[in-house]
């Protein structure tokens, strides 16, 4: 059998010229990619899980997203990949967190900033959480803060992360709304949450920051007394009892956002693209349903919104670390 190549060849000039005067050119377009600052199986191996599960569901892009892995730096590598090779791909994200904004204070990416990329938006978010053995002396963050003002050498807390850290940023800030300066505070790094909340039901500290989602399987043993979460407003569901810090007088917040950024040289068309689409697949139950089954909470924010967010988030960390001498 004889093919007519001509015919073909204008048959597919013909579907190809119909798909871009109607916009319908997904099938024709670039495979999209997020970019995990890590190796897999890790907290941004889940926020491009996340987006890459999610927006294929929903039908909101029309080929697979590839996942790559690029550990380094704590995220520096990647950073700094984006910023000298990938400047202004239109089909790139890269998974990002609160963490990394700490990273970005404490000059870890090297000789790049806050404003060298551009934050497009978080999907969801964690909260810190001020956590004492049930049996503790503290029955609120009140009580700890004032015992802390008095004696801040007696109480010891610790979580899953050095001197700099987000874990160690909790307690720091939670020192500093109780007027205790966070340079006389003591405080014992661990392994991760897991261990940490073994050292304190040991009593080896007096108190653990960890995070919310975390302390899930905890919450009914009766072994451990939430003082505060580190959120803006109460979390709902098995967390609804817990209060605020705000509520109790200390302005400590916390979020653990799970997010993205582009290059810095991204056009406002392929950005707002990206930011419409992410507004989209919140909106939809079966982002909801796979959020949710992450351990994450809903937050909403996106584009400039969130763009200013990170870039303020970034620059009260900076102080802090100035604060306590961990930067000059």
């Amino acid at each position: 059998m004889k093919f007519n190549t001509a015919f073909l060849r204008r048959s597919a000039a013909a579907v190809i010229g119909a798909a871009l005067m109607t916009g319908s050119v997904h099938a024709f377009a670039k495979p999209t990619e997020c970019i995990a600052p890590a190796k897999p199986g890790g907290g941004y191996d889940l926020t491009c899980r996340l987006a890459a599960n999610s927006l294929q569901e929903t039908g909101l892009i029309d080929q697979p997203m590839m996942v790559s892995y690029m550990p380094g730096g704590i995220g520096a590598v990647a950073y700094n990949h984006v910023n000298g090779v990938r400047k202004d791909d239109p089909n790139l994200i890269v998974a990002a967190s609160t963490g990394a904004a700490v990273n970005l204070a404490l000059g870890k990416f090297g000789q790049y900033d806050a404003d060298e990329v551009r934050w497009l938006g978080a999907l969801g978010v964690d909260y810190g959480a001020i956590v004492v053995k049930a049996d503790a002396p503290w029955q609120n963050l009140k009580e700890l803060a004032q015992d802390l003002k008095t004696q801040p050498g007696k109480i010891v807390f610790g979580a899953g992360g050095t001197v700099g850290s987000q874990d160690w940023m909790k307690a720091a800030l939670t020192a500093k709304a109780a007027d205790v300066s966070p340079r006389d505070l003591r405080y014992v790094a661990f392994e991760g949450g897991g261990e940490s909340l073994a050292a304190l039901l040991g009593e080896h500290i007096h108190v653990f920051t960890g995070d919310l989602s975390e302390l899930r399987p905890h919450l009914d043993s009766g072994k451990v007394r939430v003082l505060a979460a580190l959120a803006e407003e109460r979390v709902g569901g098995p967390y609804a009892d817990i209060p605020t810090a705000a509520e109790q007088g200390y302005d400590v917040q916390w979020p653990i956002w799970r997010g993205y950024y582009m290059g810095p040289d991204v056009s406002d068309e392929a950005y707002n693209t990206w930011v419409e689409r992410l507004k989209e697949l919140a909106g939809t139950e079966q982002f909801a349903e796979m959020r949710d089954a992450r351990g994450l909470f809903p937050m909403e924010r996106y584009g400039d919104n969130f763009d200013t967010y990170v870039k303020e988030m970034v620059v009260q960390f900076k102080e802090l670390a100035k604060e306590v001498g961990l930067t000059q």
